[in-house]
């Protein structure tokens, strides 16, 4: 890839950008953060339920994190590729990546999550299970994309669908933000079909059928290397390995300091664990040491430890990317940069199986997993069968299950597809709370009138 054509201030819904104090890549994050998309964020789970006794992250507060960090991982980057590759950079170029792939890095992180639907992962199993358990009835009614996009449902597809379509009503493109930033949270870059044709490296996918236009005008823009059109799959943009890299260092590290605090993880497990891995970064063990032994509390010494380990793993990552950063641009690195420090360091391996067993297995964890999957079933079952019904063919229930979905989700004229995708959209962008209370009204568990 050539560095001098891999970013651009192209927007989508062709917004023409203005003069303004503020870069182009600067505009993005502050879009974000002012989006409702992002909002919703601070009441779904990121891991913990919510809301709790003791303060736990969630969506809004991992993606602030991941943010900063991925600002940190895309500033030095943006360094060092200057200085490397001065001499093959345009003057733009050097621009770019001395003053703005940091803000791009933290725009992405930013909204890398936006796609999600309540409660984890198990809110995205439940819409992909929903189609696969009634596959007798439904599947007939898609071609074959459009049903892999459904059977598949997919957090990081959504994403694109949620920034960069136009919903009824509302403007073109979403929030319109740069093909550089969309670019860089396309860790799958491929449509769901693939997945089901052998192209068994690709786990996931990037964009549904209904943005494959606007992902093949993303791709283009950031000169994304196509590796098949039929189905289309392309290699990953270089930006998307420092956006990765910044969620798995805040998840590897921030569930285990919410664990601790919640009293699912000891103190001696956490600080251990974290200590040793600080330890195999660093000389300077002994003042880290002398540090610990000023703090008396305990929580205090866990968000000590936490801060340097989360400096210790960037420092990795960006070791990792120098490093790989020819494959990074041809496109065959096939591991994440955490993913190849974990070979060298036995510590983050031993934090990773750790957390599993203790943590994203208990039974609090596990627990809301059930109930948000149950949740979120219910309500695609409560409006996809209404909604696929011909206007002269719905009862009175399937009519009032309508009245209850905001026009910007109802695609009237669309195809039975889009129609499905604005319930899917509706539900997908429900907070934890929001989708709790409407179960339980449409299920008469809650029965009375809220203004």
């Amino acid at each position: 890839m050539n560095l001098n054509q891999i970013f651009t201030n192209q927007r989508t819904g062709n917004n023409p950008n203005t003069k303004a104090s503020r870069t182009d890549f600067q505009r993005d994050f502050d879009r974000i953060i002012f989006s409702s998309a992002f909002r919703r964020l601070q009441n779904k789970t990121q891991v913990f339920p919510l809301p709790g006794s003791v303060f736990v992250h969630n969506r809004l507060t991992h993606s602030l994190e991941v943010s900063s960090v991925g600002r940190s991982l895309g500033s030095v980057m943006g360094e060092f590729i200057h200085d490397q590759h001065k001499n093959d950079l345009t003057e733009d170029a050097k621009n770019f990546y001395l003053h703005s792939l940091g803000n791009v890095v933290a725009a992405a992180c930013l909204c890398h999550d936006v796609g999600n639907p309540a409660f984890g992962h198990s809110g995205e199993d439940a819409i992909a299970s929903y189609f696969e358990r009634n596959e007798s009835d439904l599947k007939p009614k898609f071609n074959d994309r459009e049903w892999a996009d459904l059977v598949n449902f997919e957090g990081n597809a959504n994403a694109i669908r949620v920034l960069a379509q136009q919903q009824q009503g509302k403007d073109a493109g979403g929030i319109q933000l740069t093909f550089s930033t969309l670019a860089s949270i396309a860790k799958y870059p491929c449509e769901a079909i693939a997945r089901n044709k052998g192209f068994i490296h690709r786990k996931k996918f990037g964009f549904f059928q209904n943005e494959k236009d606007i992902f093949l005008e993303i791709a283009k823009g950031t000169n994304l290397i196509s590796e098949s059109e039929e189905p289309y799959i392309f290699k990953r943009h270089p930006f998307v390995w420092l956006v990765e890299a910044a969620d798995d260092i805040c998840y590897n590290i921030i569930d285990m300091e919410d664990a601790h605090r919640l009293g699912i993880v000891s103190t001696a497990d956490c600080k251990n664990l974290f200590f040793e891995l600080v330890k195999s970064e660093t000389d300077d063990v002994q003042r880290i040491e002398n540090k610990l032994n000023c703090i008396s509390n305990e929580n205090e010494q866990i968000s000590y430890l936490r801060a340097k380990v989360i400096n210790a793993l960037i420092n990795q990552s960006l070791e990792m990317y120098k490093q790989n950063f020819d494959k990074i641009l041809e496109g065959s690195l096939d591991k994440a940069l955490l993913d190849l420090y974990k070979t060298e360091n036995k510590t983050l391996q031993d934090i990773e199986s750790f957390s599993i067993e203790k943590i994203y297995n208990h039974k609090a964890v596990v627990e809301i997993e059930n109930a948000g999957y149950n949740v979120m079933y219910e309500l695609l079952d409560h409006f996809i069968p209404s909604i696929l019904k011909h206007e002269d063919e719905r009862k009175s229930y399937d009519k009032k299950a309508l009245k209850l979905l905001p026009q910007q989700f109802v695609y009237k004229n669309g195809t039975d597809y889009q129609k499905v995708l604005g319930i899917i959209d509706f539900v997908s962008g429900m907070t934890d709370n929001y989708a709790t209370d409407l179960y339980r009204k449409i299920k008469g568990i809650d029965i009375g009138m809220t203004m």
